[in-house]
């Protein structure tokens, strides 16, 4: 089956297409230049011709000579002296009625002029085209006038011949002109289409329209973010996902990339020379993770980077570390309740019953009080087996974590507008945060304080640890007590917090540690989710 041939690039079809172009203009341009030559050699011969016509009219010796009885004898040597000083091809004197008294062939010598001879004889000189006993010229006819009356004419001429051979020696450089231009212009156009195949890599004008129509098909499908920038760190390209994830609701393309108004350090990740893989960053709504490349080679240099959204993602693995939590906590209580088993166990074997009975009531009584403690104070049910497992765990660190009496959070006070996965998110970071704190310190204690006070849900978390070091922004992402570049948790509880139209600040515990507050508003609306719009604005 014959191969269907592959259509021109459009690289190859511009050079074609500007390859006539210049030919045409260049032909029409030496056309126009032979026909402008032509007609100045015309006008000069005339003015040539007429100038010999005209002083040959004017010279007295001619009028005197008219005057005689054998005006050729005179005339014809003269007018041949005058047609060789003023390069014309002939000077002709005659009578009014037309009769030659002189010409360069002296047989044609009283033979009648060819030509017209009309508006000299009423006193004008002109100029024509016309074809005598020489050939095809351009003559021009005045009259010769003696005390008032026209005595002659005289003509003078130059043929068309050698016009165009005039013509003709200047069309050998208008060729060479036209030619040198053809081929200055030809290689422009080699020059310029050469360069514009390797921008467009061979494509015809269907290859490109398809794969524009692919890139944007492909730029509005992918749901992660992208964002490009050119060498001057301005937005050269913005997808769907980027603008989703980013916030971006107006037109942004072509603005530099710190205009956004984006938190600082994700805006540092972005203008960053140097590759960035798989860094968490925050804004107002979102917890991103940015991967960023330079772009190298080419005239512009720019970055590309890209943006996944894991939001829900640190949501989910902040449970799962705190489920992770309790269960290692249960593990050792379970280790705990099988030692003290064992205990009451061996006191009975012992006989020893009131001493066994007075140690389980003991344990039992112990339980209990830390249950009834949490559940009398939170009866939203998260919080408090929220509150229960950081109990353990803290106890299991030597760390005694203590509701506040002043803790009162009934069940069903919270409006569906605050879900319990953000209330997690927050108390349990801080109370994580807390007992960090304070493991390690002689009584170390962390006390939490669950409260509704006018309409506003305050979380208060203190502990006696060292403190939080003067002129310290503990929100920042990275920023860990344990290091840097290590702590997110404070960071999300702010994000969390702020999306919710609340607060968070942190302070000097009575204790000597830090003290976090959070206040959460229960009847403002929170602050829309960027994502959502922009999905509602697409549908």
């Amino acid at each position: 089956m014959p191969r269907i041939p592959r259509p021109r690039s459009l690289a190859g079809q511009l050079f074609a297409m500007q390859v006539v172009l210049v030919a045409v203009v260049v032909a029409g341009c030496a056309v126009f230049a032979y026909v402008t030559a032509h007609r100045q050699a015309e006008s000069a011969a005339v003015r040539q011709a007429t100038a010999a016509a005209r002083a040959v009219a004017d010279s007295p010796s001619v009028r005197e000579a008219i005057r005689g009885d054998a005006p050729t004898v005179f005339l014809q040597p003269y007018a041949e002296a005058v047609r060789q000083d003023a390069d014309v091809d002939f000077v002709t004197i005659m009578d009014p009625r037309g009769i030659r008294w002189t010409h360069p062939n002296t047989e044609h010598i009283g033979d009648r002029f060819l030509g017209h001879i009309g508006p000299a004889l009423d006193g004008k000189t002109f100029s024509e085209t016309y074809t005598g006993t020489l050939g095809p010229s351009v003559r021009v006819v005045t009259p010769v006038h003696d005390r008032g009356r026209i005595v002659g004419l005289v003509s003078a001429g130059i043929k068309i011949e050698e016009i165009d051979d005039q013509v003709q020696r200047q069309l050998a450089g208008l060729l060479a002109v036209a030619l040198g231009a053809l081929a200055l212009g030809g290689l422009g156009t080699y020059v310029i289409n050469a360069r514009l195949r390797r921008h467009t890599h061979g494509m015809n004008a269907a290859e490109l329209s398809r794969m524009h129509d692919y890139h944007q098909a492909a730029l509005h499908a992918v749901r992660e973010g992208l964002l490009m920038l050119d060498g001057r760190r301005r937005i050269a390209l913005l997808n769907d996902g980027a603008r989703e994830l980013l916030g971006v609701r107006e037109d942004v393309v072509g603005r530099n990339i710190a205009e956004l108004g984006l938190p600082a350090p994700l805006t540092g990740a972005l203008l960053a020379t140097e590759p960035r893989v798989d860094e968490v960053h925050l804004t107002a709504d979102r917890v991103l993770v940015v991967n960023t490349s330079p772009v190298s080679g080419g005239e512009q240099r720019g970055t590309v980077a890209t943006l996944r959204d894991h939001t829900e993602l640190q949501a989910l693995t902040g449970e799962l570390d705190h489920e992770r939590g309790f269960t290692q906590a249960l593990r050792s209580q379970a280790h705990e309740a099988a030692n003290r088993l064992h205990t009451v166990v061996s006191l009975i074997e012992m006989g020893r019953y009131d001493e066994a009975v007075d140690f389980a009531t003991a344990e039992l009584e112990l339980a209990q009080a830390l249950t009834d403690q949490v559940v009398t104070a939170v009866g939203e049910p998260v919080l408090a087996a929220l509150l229960l497992g950081k109990a353990a765990q803290a106890n299991e660190r030597g760390v005694e974590l203590e509701v506040s009496p002043d803790s009162r959070l009934d069940d069903g006070l919270l409006p569906d507008t605050l879900p319990a996965r953000d209330l997690v998110t927050v108390l349990g970071n801080l109370i994580d945060n807390a007992v960090d704190a304070a493991t390690g310190t002689p009584g170390g204690a962390v006390t939490v304080t669950a409260v509704v006070v006018h309409d506003e849900l305050l979380l208060n978390v203190s502990d006696n640890g060292p403190g939080v070091p003067a002129g310290t922004d503990v929100f920042a992402r990275g920023w860990s007590g344990k290091g840097p570049n290590r702590g997110l948790g404070l960071a999300l509880v702010r994000q969390t917090a702020q999306r919710h139209g609340g607060t968070v600040a942190v302070s000097e515990s009575p204790d000597g540690g830090a003290e976090f507050t959070v206040r959460l508003p229960l009847q403002r609306e929170p602050r829309r989710d960027t994502g959502a719009h922009m999905r509602e604005v697409r549908q």
